[in-house]
Parts: C-alpha cells; sequence; structure tokens
C-alpha cells in the first residue's frame, strides 16, 4: 500500500509540474491579438531596440494614425505622431477616405519615410526619428501619386522595398467594388521620392491589394492580399521572381493565411513582415466578428516559415513564442 501511496505523491508531483510548465509557457508566448484596440494594415520599424507599429485606426480609418511602441510585442505604449493627418493630406483630387495603411522605412540616408493612403491617394513624409517630427517630404506639398493619376487603379496600400544594393521600389494599388486589383510599381531615386522611371503594372497572379516585398535568397517574394476586407474571403497570397519588378510564378501553398475552420481568424490580411534573431514574422490584422454595418480589426503576430525549395510555409495562427529576452 505504501508503494503506491508514492506513486500516487511522484504522479501528482509529475502533474503539478507540467501545469507549471505549461503556464511558465503561456506566460513566454506573444498571443493575438497582440493589442487591445482595433487597428488594420500594420507596417513596422526597428530602431534602437524599439519596434514602432503604424496602422490604420478602425472603424475605417481616423483623422490621423494609430501608433504603438513596444520592445517585445507584449507591453505596448501608445504614441501620437503629428504628420499624417487627413488635414494636412488633402489636395484638389483628394477622395473622402481616412488616412489609410502606412509603411515605413529607414533608407540608406539616416532618414525614415512614410508612405501612406490619404483621401485614395499616396502622400509620402519624412523624418529623423519613428516619431517625427515629421512633414510632408515633398517640395509642393502634395500628394505622390494623385487620386487621378492611373484611373483605373485605387491608388491606396503603397508599401517600399529597399534592395540590398540600396536601391527603393514603391510598390502600391488595389481595385475598385472588391474586383480588379491593380498593383503598380516604379524604382525611386535615392531621395526617396522622385520617381526614376515610370510607373508601370506589374499585378501578380490572384492579387487585389496590400503589396508587400521580401527578398531571400536572391529570390524576390511579392506578398499581398485577395477577396474582400471587409469578410472572411480575404486572405493572404505571394508570388516570386528573379526581379522585384517580375514575371511572377504564383507560390506554392497559396493562400499561406486565410480564415480558420472556426472562424477564430477570420479575414486576415494586409501584413508586413520582419526578422528578428534569425526568424521571419508576419504582422497582420484579422477581423473581430461583431454585428455591425462595418469591420473591427486587430492586430496579430504568427511566423512565416520556408521549406527547403524556398516556399512559404502555410501559417497556423497561434501567436509565437516571446523572441525578445
Amino acid at each position: 500500500m505504501r508503494f503506491l501511496e508514492i506513486k500516487r505523491q511522484q504522479i501528482l508531483l509529475l502533474c503539478l509540474l507540467l501545469f507549471a510548465g505549461n503556464l511558465s509557457a503561456q506566460k513566454k508566448m506573444i498571443t493575438n491579438p497582440i493589442f487591445k484596440g482595433y487597428y488594420a494594415d500594420p507596417t513596422v520599424v526597428k530602431h534602437k531596440g524599439v519596434y514602432y507599429i503604424y496602422a490604420t485606426i478602425d472603424p475605417w480609418g481616423g483623422s490621423e494614425l494609430g501608433v504603438l511602441e513596444t520592445v517585445d510585442f507584449k507591453k505596448f505604449t501608445k504614441r501620437h505622431i503629428n504628420w499624417p493627418t487627413k488635414a494636412a493630406c488633402t489636395s484638389p483630387t483628394s477622395g473622402s477616405s481616412m488616412v489609410w495603411a502606412p509603411a515605413v522605412r529607414k533608407a540608406p540616408n539616416g532618414k525614415f519615410y512614410m508612405y501612406v493612403a490619404v483621401g485614395s491617394e499616396v502622400w509620402v513624409g519624412v523624418a529623423d526619428r519613428p516619431l517625427g517630427p515629421w512633414k510632408n517630404a515633398r517640395k509642393n506639398g502634395g500628394p505622390l501619386v494623385a487620386k487621378d493619376d492611373f484611373p483605373n487603379v485605387h491608388n491606396i496600400d503603397a508599401d517600399c522595398f529597399i534592395d540590398d544594393d540600396g536601391q527603393a521600389y514603391l510598390y502600391w494599388g488595389s481595385g475598385f467594388n472588391w474586383i480588379n486589383g491593380h498593383c503598380m510599381a516604379v524604382k525611386l531615386k535615392p531621395d526617396m521620392v522622385t520617381f526614376d522611371g515610370t510607373p508601370r503594372e506589374v499585378t501578380p497572379p490572384n492579387y487585389f491589394e496590400a503589396p508587400h516585398m521580401i527578398k531571400r535568397n536572391g529570390l524576390y517574394y511579392l506578398m499581398y492580399s485577395n477577396g474582400k476586407a471587409i469578410d472572411g474571403t480575404y486572405q493572404v497570397r505571394y508570388s516570386t521572381s528573379k526581379t522585384p519588378m517580375g514575371p511572377w510564378i504564383e507560390g506554392k501553398n497559396d493562400p499561406i493565411l486565410s480564415t480558420t475552420k472556426d472562424s477564430t481568424t477570420l479575414g486576415p490580411g494586409h501584413h508586413t513582415v520582419f526578422k528578428q534573431n534569425g526568424q521571419y514574422y508576419i504582422l497582420y490584422h484579422r477581423i473581430h466578428p461583431q454585428k455591425k454595418e462595418y469591420v473591427l480589426r486587430e492586430l496579430c503576430i504568427d511566423s512565416l516559415n520556408f521549406d527547403k525549395q524556398g516556399n512559404i510555409k502555410r501559417i497556423k495562427p497561434q501567436g509565437v513564442a516571446a523572441f525578445i529576452k
């Protein structure tokens, strides 16, 4: 009998240790959504050990951007930046849409540049620091891409990619009425504002909006969203090329991120990718289910991984292990 009692005590101790281990592991996890608040279309830049996340404020944009500061993706501080605003980024050709979908990059010249959609136009700002002060980078104070510059293109969702040689490229474009997405691209001169050549369409297969370029092992991955941003059809896809302007081969495993069977992750999309400690991460939004005439979205993070052939693996939304000590 004493032997059985000792065994029971050992089993109980083991269970307690496993339970404590699970609690410890959960504490080390970064869970989704990463922040309690409604934001969409995130971009992220790291500067001096601090991550700055810029995003659309839901529903459907505000008069300015949402900005979050974090060192570990677990604790966040809300920040305010002076630009862009709806008032400051309005031109004679502007539409009524609010401040949407920023992309921020640190250029080879050491300055930070933001490409952002306001009034269905692409605007570009510049700052010496992630929190600014920011200002319009164009001398004439107008948009970089006006609403009517490319009539078949909804001129939103700009994103900047800087290649290994320092050459910068700008991508942007969506469609109207949830159909006929168009992706435009152009080289940028070293000032990060002036077009080096004429923008041209480089639309990959099954594209609607939100282009985002990454490069790995000499291969260019143009990632993007397809479907409707207002429902569960929204998803992340990708295509590859040997050049940053295409032609494109549709990625294997597409879509790599989509609505889960239980709809816990609903309509994920409009993402950005960053790398930390050799691991790629995808930061994106998903729809927060609610019975309203508009959508509310929340920010999520997951690991982005590749197989031996260089194909992006399908993502299982689950959050990530803490990657900052």
